[in-house]
């Protein structure tokens, strides 16, 4: 949405620490554009936007648009300066990022979204902002008309084409499961048991499975964010059941100490097909779909080749698997 001319000063960026430049400040860069990009390394929404973000940073950071991602954690493994630097190097961003771990830009700015950007013109005031995906050309636009107030004879490209064909305007998308967390703070379990908070409780599936529902079977830790196995050494396996619908799956993980242990992936009762495998299935030698984790982040589980509701199951051998979350993306090309 475009802003009213001259009426809100874009807020100074105070109280975060700077991960891969020196501190900024919107006084020393008045004369610039400045594009802030308020994001979370494990938000599935927020990393879809990302193509376009670095696009712009490389097509105009010469030409005076200053990018700066001011990183809001959504989880508490998110606020850690290594897991940040690592996501940063992992999406090869190259513009400046802030850890914003106490919020205190985000409140500057009253932001509630992930993502959300806000775009300022040379003498600092907030001339377009955008929530969500999408509108990624009128974005670039309103970038290129505030470029051309610092020098109106600047040689600007064409407007970017869309990365994805589901980012192509008018695709079909329709209405998809809402994210979902594990955590006793905002999430909500279909078991009967309920959650036993900050202790482990023993779970049994119920006859129905209800849509939009998180399950867990066997013995759980129930934190404030997360939900966890505790097995104790004893054999056997823990699992996570959910009737979704969506087109695309992914999960936010963290490993709770150990690490390189498999979560094993399978859809309507059987392992995943390769053609709708998300992009961190790997297949053992019996066909098996599983995922490694390795470090805390969103992992791509299932990327079907159609929409619909299915029923997903995780599974593990591993009191390490802390899940947080699921999400979901329901555009089709």
């Amino acid at each position: 949405m475009y802003v009213e001319r001259e009426r809100v000063h874009i807020p100074e960026l105070i109280g975060g620490k700077w991960v891969n430049s020196e501190e900024l400040s919107v006084r020393q860069l008045r004369g610039s554009v400045i594009l802030v990009d308020f994001w979370d390394y494990t938000c599935v929404n927020c990393i879809r936007t990302l193509p376009y973000v670095k696009e712009w940073h490389r097509r105009y950071s010469d030409k005076g648009l200053v990018i700066i991602g001011v990183h809001a954690p959504e989880f508490f493994f998110a606020k850690t300066e290594e897991n940040v630097k690592r996501a940063i190097k992992r999406f090869e961003i190259e513009y400046h990022v802030v850890m914003d771990n106490n919020y205190e830009i985000w409140h500057a700015f009253a932001n509630r979204y992930w993502p959300a950007k806000y775009l300022a013109d040379k003498r600092g005031y907030v001339r377009y902002a955008h929530f969500g995906e999408g509108n990624y050309i009128e974005t670039e636009a309103a970038i290129q008309l505030l470029l051309r107030e610092i020098d109106p004879n600047v040689g600007l490209p064409d407007l970017m084409k869309p990365v994805r064909d589901t980012d192509i305007p008018g695709i079909s998308c329709y209405r998809v499961s809402p994210e979902l967390y594990f955590g006793y703070k905002r999430g909500s379990l279909g078991n009967p048991e309920g959650y036993n908070q900050n202790a482990v409780g023993d779970y049994r599936l119920p006859d129905k499975i209800e849509n939009d529902t998180l399950y867990v079977e066997g013995k759980w830790f129930s934190a404030p964010e997360y939900m966890k196995p505790a097995l104790d050494g004893e054999t056997g396996m823990a699992g996570v059941v959910l009737r979704y619908t969506a087109s695309e799956v992914n999960a936010v993980i963290s490993p709770d100490g150990e690490k390189g242990f498999k979560v094993f992936v399978m859809q309507d009762g059987k392992y995943l097909n390769p053609e709708d495998a998300g992009h961190d299935i790997q297949f053992d030698n019996e066909g098996k779909s599983y995922i490694v984790i390795d470090e805390p982040r969103m992992y791509y589980l299932v990327k079907n080749r159609e929409f619909g509701s299915r029923l997903l199951k995780l599974s593990s051998n591993s009191s390490a698997f802390a899940i947080y979350a699921f999400t979901f993306v329901s555009c089709m090309a």
